[in-house]
């Protein structure tokens, strides 16, 4: 039986990615396609109707299928995760010139976020503010690549640039991206500090439904397990998909975003989307 995996195509990078994966996994034996969606949220409804098998998911996406999954009597597992998804942190950036000196500080100033379902720039970091003394802060959205849960980094980016031009008094972005936009000039060296920082949450996982054939699902992770970075045909693929290693999924790194999630009411405890202004 084909196993069928579902991925949201938010860069063209992707479909040279799985194209890719799927040559290699096909030859290894495994009857393995793949199908493409333009956003989370039709691939987490078609994964809890057991309409595809598996389904490469943002944290966010995870989230919503486990939800949606559980009011259908189904369940989904985390089975897979790149070395790169564990023990993430956003940060609250300032300008270097900042007269801001505590998260506190930003109780009636501006903060630029991205999009609105964006975990790592928006969600999150907010959930953030929330507990750390800010009262009345105002929110400047950059909602680019809304239904890409944040794979979309246009965002981010332009919430780095509104700080920068001083249009907002602070920005959230994933750590990783404030190192990245310091590398590509967006931010330059010594033009921003960091405010505060989120404590550690996970990322990305593939999620497996129940209805999945057991042989073949099996086999996906296994073999996603034992790709190698030293593999010459693997390795630009990996790359690309921005990891060295596939390791196993766990769920223990999903708290800051489930709690955002319930704060602000995004998903209802079945799944349903909730959030005012996110129509993907």
């Amino acid at each position: 039986m084909t196993l069928l995996m579902g991925g949201v195509a938010y860069d063209p990078k992707v479909l040279t990615i799985w194209d890719g994966f799927r040559a290699w996994l096909r030859r290894q034996g495994l009857d393995f396609d793949y199908v493409l969606y333009s956003h989370y949220e039709r691939q987490v409804e078609d994964l809890a109707a057991g309409h595809i098998h598996a389904a490469w998911n943002s944290p966010l996406a995870w989230l919503r299928s486990e939800r949606l999954a559980a009011a259908r009597g189904r369940t989904v597992r985390s089975a897979v995760m790149r070395d790169t998804d564990r023990d993430l942190t956003s940060v609250v950036v300032v300008r270097a010139d900042s007269p801001l000196a505590s998260l506190a500080d930003l109780s009636g100033r501006t903060v630029g976020v991205g999009a609105v379902d964006s975990p790592q720039a928006t969600l999150i970091p907010l959930s953030f503010l929330r507990r750390s003394g800010a009262a009345d802060v105002r929110v400047r959205r950059f909602d680019v690549g809304v239904g890409l849960h944040g794979d979309h980094i246009g965002g981010e980016r332009d919430a780095a640039r509104a700080l920068l031009a001083g249009e907002v008094d602070a920005a959230c972005m994933i750590d990783g991206n404030h190192l990245l936009f310091g590398q590509e000039g967006t931010l330059p060296a010594g033009a921003t500090r960091i405010l505060g920082q989120t404590g550690p949450y996970d990322h990305c996982t593939m999620a497996i439904v129940d209805t999945a054939p057991a042989a073949e699902a099996e086999e996906f992770v296994r073999l996603l397990e034992s790709m190698s970075y030293a593999d010459p045909e693997v390795r630009p693929l990996l790359d690309l998909e921005g990891l060295k290693q596939w390791v196993p999924g766990r769920t223990s790194g999903f708290g800051p975003l489930t709690r955002a999630v319930d704060e602000t009411g995004f998903y209802d405890a079945a799944g349903a989307v909730t959030a005012r202004e996110y129509d993907p």
